[in-house]
């Protein structure tokens, strides 16, 4: 079987990396096109032996995200005349779903965002399953399919996920001390639009708070202050999940990272607009059923529950607990 992966994002690489990895060891033929919003993703692939094909990089704004679509449907359908792929697989493209159709070829795709809209909008009309986690707020019709998991199982639980404990080295901590990993968002994603996270004060006031108790080191999507920039990480991207399993704490307004930290086993502190009533199922499970993570939309509240959490001695023990029943509940 030939098989079509369009990635977007460094969370789609590890979702597949594993699933493409086997399906090349079975014989079927992959190829993988990559949308390049930042250059991780290829820096990701790089690093797993991964050759890809380039579609064109999505860009901020409702017109230019229309002007992209239009190209990258094209760029994608000349890929697909020449490799002839007999499925095609993303996580919500509308691109390949979209080429697929074209070409009367099935075409699969995952999701675990409810806000997605207008992306999924422009997919589930011409896709012919959509995967969700089994507490997916929205009704996707006839062709949803609800599982009993998360994507981030797919590349750190256990079974796939070994954790690296000579990343200590690269970041020069010792296995005694306390660090806490901070993880700040760009919100350029079309469901991002209006949405907001910790303001460039509150980031500095949750360094200067939480490195009382620990070291801080910052992962950013956006350029920061300047006098934040020592505390930026600098580590090879895909040693990225081993510095997140040995952090005692991550504090963030994204929405990955949260729940890899959750799979983990690392206490984790969410904080942006998408938290109230209409939050996504997931990060609502995982802090009511399993308490592996806390979500809010006032970034005090969320200062103040990262200095408790920072400064309780066994929490990463503690959590070790929680981490032991979800997998042990999902796949």
């Amino acid at each position: 079987m030939r098989i079509l992966f369009d990635l977007g994002h460094p969370a789609h690489v590890h979702f597949f990396k594993y699933v493409i990895r086997n399906l090349e060891r079975e014989g079927h033929q992959v190829k993988i096109c990559v949308r390049e919003r930042e250059s991780i993703v290829k820096t990701l692939l790089a690093s797993y032996g991964y050759a890809y094909e380039n579609l064109e990089r999505n860009t901020p704004g409702l017109l230019n995200k229309a002007v992209t679509m239009i190209k990258n449907d094209i760029r994608l359908f000349k890929i697909s005349q020449k490799f002839d792929p007999d499925l095609y697989v993303s996580m919500t493209s509308p691109y390949s779903s979209q080429v697929s159709k074209l070409r009367g070829k099935p075409s699969i795709v995952f999701t675990d965002s409810e806000p997605t809209g207008l992306i999924l909008s422009l997919t589930l009309p011409f896709t012919d399953a959509v995967i969700t986690p089994i507490n997916f707020k929205k009704d996707l019709g006839k062709k949803h399919v609800r599982i009993s998991g998360f994507k981030e199982s797919a590349y750190l639980h256990p079974n796939w996920f070994r954790p690296d404990p000579g990343v200590l080295d690269l970041l020069g901590v010792s296995k005694e001390e306390k660090y806490t990993l901070l993880r700040f968002n760009a919100f350029d994603a079309s469901h991002d639009i209006g949405i907001k996270g910790f303001s460039g004060d509150d980031k500095k006031h949750l360094v200067r708070e939480l490195e009382k108790y620990s070291r801080v080191f910052i992962s950013s999507e956006t350029q920061l202050p300047a006098d934040l920039e020592d505390y930026a990480i600098r580590i090879p991207p895909h040693k990225m999940h081993d510095v997140l399993y040995y952090a005692s704490l991550l504090v963030g307004d994204t929405q990955t990272s949260t729940t890899e930290a959750a799979y983990l086993g690392t206490p984790a502190v969410r904080c942006n607009s998408f938290v109230g009533p209409d939050d996504m199922s997931n990060f609502v499970e995982l802090e009511r059923t399993y308490g592996l993570i806390f979500n809010f939309a006032d970034p005090d509240e969320a200062i103040g529950k990262s200095i408790e959490l920072i400064q309780r001695p066994d929490i990463k023990q503690e959590w070790a607990v929680k981490r032991e029943k979800l997998l042990q509940e999902k796949i």
